[in-house]
Order: C-alpha cells, then sequence, then structure tokens
C-alpha cells in the first residue's frame, strides 16, 4: 500500500515537473517579432493602365484614283502645311484620256452650233438641237471628270502636321481601295492617349468624384500622369476627356479619353505607354504589403491575440501600392499583426511582440521582403 502511495507521488512529481519544463521551452521558443497596428489613413493609390497614344487630327493619306507613284515629295516626320503636295501620280494615260474627251466635247459644240439657224429656219425640229445640247453636256461632263481625276494625282496633305510611315515609294500602283495609306499626317501639338479600365476601377474612381452627374464628375477626374516607353515619366499631366457611354460586354470595360499637350512633340501617334489614374481614399484602413501573404488566391495577415499567439485572418482588399493595401474588411482600426516574417511562422505560433510604427515599416527599404 506504501508502495503504491509513494508511486503516485512520484507521478505527480514528474508530471508537474514536466508541465513547468514544456511551459519553459515554449516560452524559450517564441521568438520576438516586429508588430504593429492598424491605422486608419487618407491616401492616394495609382492604378496603371496601357495607353495608346494618337495625334488630336490624325489623317490617313489615300489617293482618290489608280496609278504608280511617279514622285515621293516628303520624308517620314517632315512637319507639312495643309495643301502641301506630298505625291505625284503618273497621269500618261489620264491626259489622254483627257485629250479625247477634249475632242468629244468641241464636235458636241460644232453640232450644236451647225443645228441652231436651221431650228432658227423652222429645217428641223427644235427636239434635234436639245439631243445635240444634251451630248455636249455629257461630253462636257466626262471631261471635267477626267481632268478632276488628273488634279487627283496631285496628293495634298489636308491638314498641318507630321508625316507618318511611308510604306510606297516610286513606281508602287496604288488606289483608293489599297488597304495601307500611303501615309499618316498628325497634327502632335496635343495627342489623345486611349485607354480602358475594367468596371470595378471605374466604379471605385466615380465613387471618389465629386458631382451630381456623370458630366460634373467628369470635370473634376483628377489629372493622371504617363509614363513612356522608357519608363519615364512624361513632363506634362493629362486631362480625361471623355468616357464612353457603355461598358464593352466582351471586355468588361469602359473606355477613356485624355490629352495631354506636347509642345516638343516628343509623342507621336502610334505610341504606347501606361497612364497612372490617382485614386485617393478617405480614412482607409492601411495594411502594410510586407504584412500580408497569400494563400489560394486570398490576402491574409497574422493578427496578434492577446496571449501573444497569432492567427490567420482574411482581408478583402479594395486597392493596393508598391507598399500598403487599402483594405476593405478582415482587420479593424487597432488591431495588432505582424509585421516582418510571415513566412517563418504558422497559425496558433506565440512571439514576443516588438511593436513599431505604421510609418517606420512603410518607410523601410525591405518592403520586398517577406
Amino acid at each position: 500500500m506504501r508502495s503504491k502511495l509513494f508511486l503516485i507521488c512520484v507521478a505527480v512529481v514528474l508530471s508537474s515537473c514536466r508541465g513547468k519544463q514544456e511551459q519553459q521551452q515554449a516560452q524559450q521558443q517564441a521568438m520576438p517579432f516586429p508588430t504593429v497596428k492598424i491605422e486608419k489613413r487618407d491616401v492616394t493609390t495609382q492604378k496603371s493602365y496601357p495607353t495608346s497614344i494618337q495625334g488630336v487630327v490624325s489623317s490617313e493619306i489615300r489617293p482618290k484614283v489608280t496609278g504608280y507613284i511617279q514622285d515621293v515629295l516628303v520624308d517620314e516626320g517632315e512637319n507639312v502645311k495643309k495643301g502641301q503636295l506630298l505625291f505625284r501620280l503618273e497621269t500618261q494615260s489620264l491626259s489622254q484620256d483627257a485629250g479625247a474627251a477634249k475632242a468629244s466635247v468641241n464636235v458636241a459644240q460644232v453640232e450644236v452650233e451647225k443645228l441652231k439657224p436651221l431650228v432658227a429656219k423652222g429645217i428641223i425640229s427644235n427636239v434635234q438641237l436639245e439631243t445635240a445640247k444634251a451630248n455636249l453636256a455629257q461630253a462636257k461632263s466626262n471631261y471635267n471628270s477626267i481632268t478632276a481625276n488628273i488634279g487627283y494625282a496631285s496628293v495634298r496633305s489636308p491638314v498641318d502636321g507630321v508625316v507618318g510611315s511611308i510604306p510606297y515609294r516610286k513606281g508602287a500602283l496604288v488606289s483608293a481601295t489599297t488597304q495601307t495609306p500611303l501615309t499618316t499626317v498628325s497634327s502632335i501639338e496635343s495627342v489623345y492617349a486611349f485607354f480602358s479600365m475594367n468596371e470595378k476601377d471605374f466604379i471605385t474612381l466615380m465613387k471618389n468624384v465629386e458631382g451630381k452627374s456623370l458630366e460634373e464628375k467628369a470635370k473634376n477626374l483628377p489629372k493622371i500622369s504617363l509614363i513612356l516607353a522608357d519608363g519615364s515619366t512624361y513632363e506634362e499631366e493629362g486631362t480625361i476627356e471623355t468616357i464612353s457611354g457603355n461598358i464593352d460586354p466582351q471586355t468588361g470595360t469602359v473606355s477613356l479619353r485624355a490629352t495631354f499637350k506636347n509642345p516638343v512633340e516628343i509623342l507621336r501617334s502610334g505610341s504606347s505607354g501606361t497612364v497612372r489614374v490617382p485614386q485617393h481614399y478617405e480614412g482607409a484602413l492601411i495594411v502594410p504589403s510586407i504584412s500580408t501573404f497569400e494563400q489560394q488566391g486570398k490576402r491574409f495577415v497574422y493578427k496578434v491575440a492577446e496571449n501573444d499567439s497569432i492567427y490567420e485572418s482574411a482581408l478583402i482588399p479594395l486597392d493596393e501600392t508598391d507598399k500598403f493595401v487599402v483594405v476593405k474588411s478582415g482587420v479593424n482600426e487597432g488591431d495588432a499583426i505582424l509585421a516582418k516574417g510571415v513566412n517563418k511562422v504558422r497559425t496558433g505560433a506565440k512571439i514576443v511582440p516588438q511593436p513599431m510604427s505604421l510609418d517606420s515599416l512603410l518607410n523601410s527599404f525591405e518592403t520586398v521582403f517577406k
């Protein structure tokens, strides 16, 4: 009996010691990690959209008649004036046709003059004279049409602007139905930037703009910036001027057009780039990007509980930048979350919190690492 009681006491003591050891080991295993509290702030993000650039005036130059190019009188990139001669087409066959048509006019004119006195004397009826006059009018119309075509063989610029690429050279056969134009003349003192945004981004943008109607909101849209093909930011800001009245059912996007001034003509028709449209949020919940992680396409953070253990919390993002995420739900103001090291812990782990400020975290140079 005494031996049994002794064994029981020994077991209790050992169990107590083991519990204390496990507790001490758990405390020893709790590693220090930086934490940060969620704050509300007024922030502005930048949404990027690919864009195509076109001159405010962009005129395709096409011949009105068929012919071989005899002379190319301008070069690519040259500034031209309205009415300036750009191309001259071969007109030899047209000139021959014009000669024949002129002869027909003369013959018809002679016929009319011959019949006039005969009608006056009552020798022939007036019907014959009217028929001759109709033939004369038809001959003149045919002649005028041919001479007009000879004029069309001189292709002139309809606007002031800059000459684009010239795919056809001397000797090439072209016509009004040729698929590719002779060239394009663009006025690029100002340019249009065409881009599209998805329905969600469009709704968010319009909600944050003052105005009771779409027209009023369009006038209050923020200025946008343009990122050029070399990655540099264009020095002029752009103005969104038009918004399509419908959402494309195939792409689910809204088309917009912005205008940029182009005083030194860096931008050219056909240029590409990226426009950045600012989105402003007032009193938004801000979560540092470095504090988030993804699982199965969803965004998470580790919240810190009162006992210093951490657990996952799913976020519903509204927007994001390189440094922070604008959150709709998933955290509340004042919540403590794991600031860094999200790939080094698991749900349920205990940490030793080391609070840090939100600004110091956002300004960290390590925001690309987790």
